[in-house]
């Protein structure tokens, strides 16, 4: 296993979907991304700088009530919230893990409510909430399971912010 880990830091929800969208650009069909962070932190907003990124068109929201929204772009987008759940018992019973997702992208909110031995494949996108607009954006991941890409667009994004 050779895990790593990306810290990035945006200061607008702008730079958090560009980010994000620019991530998408590396999406695989098949991958499955979890968002974690408290709430306010930003994960809708990179959910939906992501679906730009895969050229969806519709409006992305939270599907906090649906539990899944589904949306065509280059690749079809499962847009997750697990937040109403109680634990990963509701998430299997809801049908949130099944073969449709190996035709597209995958991205959860509030995914540390489904254990990542439950989905273990996963690429996990942490955002902390920072001064004001600013946040702190943790992309890990195991090269060994394909992550490198996002992991290595990510440090390109950083690296061009900051015109290292």
């Amino acid at each position: 296993m050779t895990a790593a880990t990306v810290d990035v830091q945006t200061d607008s929800p702008a730079e958090t979907r560009a980010l994000a969208a620019r991530l998408a650009e590396e999406s695989r069909a098949g991958d499955r991304i979890a968002l974690t962070g408290h709430l306010g932190a930003g994960k809708t907003v990179f959910a939906k700088g992501f679906a730009e990124g895969l050229g969806v068109r519709e409006v992305v929201n939270s599907p906090s009530f649906t539990l899944m929204a589904e949306y065509a772009g280059r690749l079809p987008l499962f847009h997750q919230d697990l937040y109403r759940l109680a634990g990963a018992e509701e998430a299997l019973a809801g049908g949130l893990l099944d073969e449709r997702q190996q035709t597209g992208v995958t991205l959860t909110e509030w995914a540390e409510r489904l254990p990542a031995a439950l989905d273990p494949d996963r690429l996990t996108v942490a955002i902390e909430i920072g001064d004001g607009d600013q946040r702190r954006i943790s992309v890990s991941g195991d090269r060994g399971r394909e992550h490198g890409r996002y992991l290595d667009a990510a440090a390109d994004w950083a690296d061009r912010r900051t015109g290292a």
